[in-house]
């Protein structure tokens, strides 16, 4: 028998979820964001949920969308971080994959490789995050350089602190200072201001964690009053049940000593499975449905809960619900996230290639 930690895939849920995006963006048009093997979640699983309501895909890799293209995929694909060399071009070209062109060379690389007028690209601008995009003087160049050879330019750029007290108005200030005069359509919008910023949603926005059943700010809304349902549930079992005395301790480092007698459970599942090996004593967890805490320093392969103040009958074979459903129960990956001090996304993402994937709905 196989080792019985799994994760399930709700399709459903992805589906509910995209359609609360819909709603947020009214009459824009939204880009799936499928990056990262769709945030763990699995890339031709989420696709092949989505592909008859979205839009468009946007990934960054490059072999990924060569693959949905492959696959018979007809819906635009944006590739985020654009081409990394010259030779991907050919591959661009064949495949109607969207370029984000955010540094001067590859406007001029992509002209060079006869890219085709009637082809798209997308245009980024550094509004203040200062990782990837053009300044003003880059903009002026880049448009300079495409006119009369790309006719469908959009111009886009990303939020640093859509999900936190800076906000938005100082990128969206510059943005506008950036673009003045010029007529073309935009994306702006992220999961966090698709949601907290109606007013910078235009011609096209980008839903990631949203999609998945995260909150973009999770410390402000939960995803449950977001109208996010999760996607991804990690679950596995008891398979050993421990007495401790008072003064006994609990795996490696001895992180955590019982006050006074305990019944612990042993889960399968550990950091070589994606669990967060930095999660705390105290981080929630569902044992056959019923919250609880973990115990101790997460292992490898195994973790501790807590089992003192649950049924007798819990013990061996009991489900253990890392986070996402168990029943009409909910443990939001936010919350288990947050416990260990990182973000839902790094969660979903670090899902092991040795857990196994089922779907739903």
């Amino acid at each position: 028998m196989s080792r019985p930690i799994r994760a399930t895939i709700d399709r459903a849920a992805l589906r509910h979820n995209f359609a609360t995006a819909r709603r947020h963006a009214g009459a824009a048009k939204l880009w799936s964001v499928v990056k990262a093997n769709a945030y763990g979640h699995g890339l031709e699983r989420a696709v092949t949920a989505l592909a008859e309501l979205t839009d468009g895909f946007a990934l960054i890799e490059i072999e990924r969308a060569v693959r949905l293209r492959a696959a018979g995929l007809k819906q635009p694909i944006l590739m985020l971080e654009g081409f990394y060399a010259a030779d991907e071009l050919p591959l661009f070209i064949e495949h109607r994959l969207i370029p984000v062109l955010h540094r001067s060379d590859q406007v001029q690389t992509l002209l060079a490789a006869r890219w085709p007028a009637a082809l798209p690209v997308y245009l980024k601008l550094d509004t203040g995050m200062h990782r990837l995009g053009f300044d003003a003087a880059g903009l002026a160049a880049a448009l300079t350089a495409l006119a009369g050879e790309v006719t469908d330019i959009t111009l886009m750029t990303h939020f640093a602190d859509a999900d936190g007290a800076r906000g938005v108005d100082w990128q969206l200030e510059r943005f506008a200072t950036l673009t003045a005069g010029m007529d073309l359509p935009c994306s702006l919008a992220n999961s966090a201001a698709l949601l907290r910023f109606p007013e910078v949603v235009n011609d096209w926005a980008r839903p990631g964690i949203m999609l998945y059943g995260g909150s973009p700010f999770p410390q402000l809304i939960s995803a449950a009053e977001l109208d996010l349902q999760p996607v991804m549930t990690l679950q596995s079992e008891i398979i050993a049940v421990q007495t401790l005395a008072a003064g006994d301790s609990v795996g490696y480092g001895c992180s955590f000593t019982a006050e006074q007698a305990m019944r612990i459970g042993v889960v399968a599942c550990g950091y070589a499975d994606g669990y967060p090996r930095h999660a705390p004593t105290g981080t929630p967890v569902l044992v056959d449905g019923l919250r609880t805490r973990t115990l101790g320093r997460v292992s490898m392969d195994k973790l501790c809960v807590d089992l003192t103040d649950l049924p007798a009958k819990v013990g061996a074979g009991g489900t253990a619900t890392l986070w996402g459903k168990a029943g009409e129960t909910v443990l939001p990956a936010d919350e288990v996230a947050t416990a260990a001090g990182t973000i839902s996304y790094e969660l979903f993402c670090a899902l092991a290639a040795r857990v196994p994937v089922s779907e739903i709905n």
